[in-house]
């Protein structure tokens, strides 16, 4: 958490109204994953161009005029940020850990785990942006993805589908929750060695994680906790899980109770009958 739905509604809720601000300030907090890399001072008079996301990543494209050139923001929420943009804001406090002040209003930064980052680089293609981006897998609702390049991928990988899918450089930015609930849509064991899956499971589990993915981006994403979007707003899809969080209640299809179990110290809840191996 943030994962990709979570990521792209902050993007879609802040896009348009910061588009085409330009930049008065920035301010650091307490220090993130890495280093800004320019001083603040260096932003002031550039102007937001349109938000791109890349898996769990934000590119915020900032112009500094034809002789300065143009570079941008990376930014990432980590385990617990996200990104707030109102005409004003209150004083910050002690997990505000940037801010963007603009002539339309202030961006911020609220991360109480401080494992999100805001990192400058001269463009996508360059480093640092390149370098982070690099092993990142194809995006999970754009055409590149398909059950047949989920298959392919597949080949060889003894770890469980699980993982597979949360390791990222397969498929990007299908989080703890969404793996579960597309897992459970799509009748597969979490605990199934990903090179088992043949190509009717792999289309069954592609349509199930664009499906899992579409409904979450409609319900604004989910917030457990401090989740929030650019308006202020948390997500709902909590609220939709089949089996998520759902340990001990009755599944939804057979009414077996639904287990919990530790995969690579992430929670997964499954239906032991429902999915199988």
């Amino acid at each position: 958490m943030p994962e990709l739905p979570e990521v792209e509604v902050t993007r879609l809720s802040l896009t348009h109204r910061i588009e085409g601000a330009r930049v008065r300030a920035a301010r650091l907090g307490k220090p993130l994953r890495w280093p800004l890399g320019v001083t603040p001072d260096s932003l002031r008079g550039a102007v937001v161009g349109p938000l791109l996301r890349r898996g769990k990543y934000l590119w915020m494209p900032l112009q500094q005029g034809a002789e300065q050139g143009a570079g941008g923001l990376l930014l990432h929420l980590g385990m617990s940020g996200s990104l707030r943009f109102e005409p004003t804001l209150p004083p910050p406090g002690p997990h505000d850990h940037f801010e963007l002040e603009t002539d339309r209003g202030t961006l911020r930064l609220t991360d109480p785990r401080r494992f999100g980052a805001v990192v400058w680089s001269p463009g996508l293609d360059r480093a640092p942006a390149a370098t982070l981006l690099a092993r990142l897998g194809v995006e999970p609702l754009e055409r590149a993805f398909s059950a047949s390049v989920l298959h392919e991928a597949l080949r060889g990988r003894r770890v469980a589908i699980k993982q597979a899918l949360l390791a990222g450089d397969v498929v990007v930015g299908v989080g703890n929750i969404y793996c579960s609930e597309a897992l459970f849509e799509a009748g597969i064991d979490p605990e199934t060695p990903a090179q088992q899956l043949g190509p009717e499971r792999c289309e069954r589990l592609f349509r199930a994680v664009q499906d899992v993915l579409r409904r979450a981006l409609a319900a604004g994403g989910s917030t457990l906790r401090d989740f929030r979007d650019a308006h202020g707003m948390g997500g709902a899809f909590q609220s939709q899980a089949s089996v998520y969080d759902r340990a001990g209640l009755p599944c939804l299809r057979c009414t077996t109770p639904i287990r919990r179990i530790v995969q690579g110290q992430r929670a997964t809840y499954f239906c032991p009958v429902c999915q199988r191996r």
